[in-house]
């Protein structure tokens, strides 16, 4: 356990040096859900039958998650690109615990996305969102968005480390631009056909999303939703936790055989 930590540790300060040498990509990654912040909230928030405050209350915690949910393609293609430009084989050379590297990139990039955090919910407060809850559920919120974001890192992982190539990689993260769009981050999904919605609905954002809602005091839950919406909290929880379960052993055991 103690070499665990150490070379984590390590690994965490090489990412972290990382970040701060590529700033390109931090950057889009961090400005992308401002833009898509102001975009939807000003532009698609004017169409819809919420007006304009409301539905800015009710997209800004959407967009935090759906920001989480993007550890999935920013660790697909960390993963991706380290295993293919030989960096991975140099780990493997060294005395470095196998399960300290994919932890490493994991805590990594979930230190990049607390801090990340910041400048949106200070422009979600600008545009009048508010957090009606109470602090000690607040906190129980910003928590489970950064369990969902380690959780969906670890996805990512996992996927980078078995894709064929970078541009493949990339290629299949641009994808998963898809998943927040079905999901109730931007929507509400009672309008949606009875099939789209049960999709829709059993999708891990969505739990997540009334999860962050119900805990700022934003959104009631919905009364007839699919079991993970209907009780969000334990259903985000879940989520997360499964999938860390499943794909972090994984992606430790795939890093380890390549």
């Amino acid at each position: 356990m103690s070499a665990l930590v150490h070379d984590g540790t390590a690994v965490l300060g090489r990412h972290l040096q990382r970040i701060r040498h590529a700033p390109a990509m931090t950057l889009m990654t961090q400005t992308m859900p401002l833009v898509f912040l102001l975009f939807f909230g000003y532009v698609f928030g004017t169409a819809l039958a919420m007006p304009g405050a409301e539905y800015r209350a009710y997209l800004v915690p959407g967009l935090l998650v759906a920001t989480a949910a993007g550890g999935l393609m920013t660790g697909m293609f960390q993963a991706a690109q380290d295993s293919h430009r030989g960096v991975m084989d140099r780990f493997r050379t060294m005395p470095v615990s196998r399960a300290a590297v994919p932890l490493g990139q994991a805590l990594a990039d979930l230190v990049t996305s607390a801090l990340g955090m910041v400048p949106m919910i200070l422009v979600g407060l600008a545009m009048g969102w508010r957090i009606e809850g109470t602090a000690l559920d607040a906190l129980a919120a910003f928590g489970l968005l950064l369990l969902f974001r380690f959780a969906m890192t670890w996805v990512g992982i996992l996927l980078g480390l078995a894709s064929r190539s970078e541009e493949a990689a990339g290629q299949l993260g641009s994808a998963t631009f898809m998943l927040p769009l079905l999901s109730n981050a931007y929507i509400p999904t009672d309008g949606m056909p009875g099939w789209l919605r049960t999709v829709a609905e059993w999708n891990p954002i969505s739990a997540v999303t009334t999860a962050v809602r119900e805990l700022f005091g934003n959104a009631a839950v919905p009364a007839d939703a699919a079991w993970p919406v209907a009780h969000p909290v334990a259903g985000a929880l879940l989520w997360s936790l499964a999938l860390i379960a499943l794909c972090g052993p994984a992606a430790v055991r795939r890093y380890a055989a390549v």
